[in-house]
């Protein structure tokens, strides 16, 4: 059952409806079906936790909002901002969450720094994460969509402790990064260190 929130606190200035609108907008049919599903995620890991929904609903429905945009675009605003030059050694994956939250800012008017650091770490993850980002974090790797072989345990841990979730899931995209022989961003190196040892039993 899909739960719409309506927005009172002013984190964002319009309604979901608009909201879902630009996303609508902005990304293609697959991608704007999994932030909806993402966002319901949150809604119940919000419920769950103890965190406020509406932040819930609002970064669930942006994490991806600039998923979809080319390389050059993510170049560009790396460059103009000044943001950290060793972006430009990684890809899409770390740019539509760090780099998106800027675009964010100026074509959504958000301005919540919480809201903006889940959707900033909710691929890469950190050392120090709010509750508000932990929430969004495992809501885009648990949401009902996904199907690969980690998820089902990943869901039962998250239901019983979403700290230990942020782990188990910090702990599988390092394996599957390795295994790849891939780059490993360095937060994500940090947020390794900070979860995983402190949860390892739960794990």
């Amino acid at each position: 059952m899909t739960e719409e929130i309506t927005y009172t606190h002013h984190y964002i200035p319009m309604t979901r409806d608009e909201l879902v609108d630009h996303l609508r907008e902005a990304l293609k049919d697959k991608r704007f079906h999994h932030v909806l599903r993402v966002e319901q995620t949150a809604i119940q890991l919000a419920q769950a936790n103890g965190v406020d929904i509406e932040k819930a609903s609002i970064a669930g429905l942006c994490h991806d909002y600039a998923k979809q945009r080319p390389d050059a675009d993510f170049i560009a605003e790396i460059k103009k901002r000044g943001l950290n030059p060793d972006l430009l050694n990684y890809n899409n994956a770390i740019w539509h969450g760090v780099v998106g939250a800027e675009l964010i800012k100026d074509e959504l008017g958000i301005w919540d720094e919480d809201i903006l650091n889940a959707v900033r770490h909710h691929t890469t993850g950190a050392a120090i994460m709010s509750p508000l980002e932990q929430v969004v974090y495992m809501a885009d790797y648990i949401e009902p969509g996904r199907d690969f072989p980690e998820v089902v345990r990943a869901r039962e841990i998250t239901k019983h402790n979403l700290a230990a979730g942020v782990a188990y899931q910090t702990k599988q995209t390092l394996q599957y990064l390795i295994e790849r022989n891939s780059p490993v961003y360095p937060k994500t190196l940090e947020t390794y260190n900070a979860w995983v040892p402190a949860y390892q039993k739960e794990i």
